[in-house]
Order: C-alpha cells, then structure tokens, then sequence
C-alpha cells in the first residue's frame, strides 16, 4: 500500500470506482440476457418491453464512460437485430413470413 495519505485515497477510491462499475457491467449483461431469452422463447413482445430497457440501461453505462460510444452502440445494434429477426419470422406480424 501506499505511503502518501493521497496515493492511500486514490487506492481507495479507486476500489470503490471498480465496483460500481462492476455491477453497471453486471446491470448491462443482465438485460442482454434477458432479451436473448425472450427472443429464443419468441416472445416478441416482451422482447420489444426489454429491449427498450437493455437500450437505457446500455445508455446510462455508455454516459457514465464505462463502455465506449462504438461499444455501446455495437451491442444495441446486436440486440435490435436479434429482436428483428424474430419480428421478422413471425407470420402475425409479417404476413410475407415463411410459414
């Protein structure tokens, strides 16, 4: 550990700053899961419900600089196309789905 009572600070700090970021990490993951779940069961609504969610919450990490801009912006692109295929393959929504 440091000797210098602001390097003890930083290390402290530091610490605090690695764990709240641990769990908006964990928060992001948690959301993408749950649309992964929902789009694999075909649930296109619910899925459209938790994909709006997964957008906040991938938002909120992106503006508290934990993912980068490009990063964020890759994950929601992933989802909003995983939701669409589904939307997509569904015939009550699409009447040109392939029955």
């Amino acid at each position: 550990m440091a000797n210098i009572k602001s390097a003890k600070k930083r290390v402290l700090v530091n610490e605090k700053k690695t764990e709240q970021n641990k769990n908006i990490r964990s928060a992001v993951k948690t959301e993408i899961k749950k649309v992964d779940l929902l789009v694999k069961e075909g649930k296109l609504e619910e899925a459209k419900a938790a994909l709006s969610t997964a957008f906040a919450v991938i938002d909120a990490a992106c503006s508290k600089n934990i993912y980068h801009a490009n990063n964020a912006s890759n994950k929601k692109s992933k989802l909003a196309k995983k939701v669409d295929a589904v939307y997509d393959s569904d015939p009550k929504t699409n009447p040109d789905a392939k029955k």
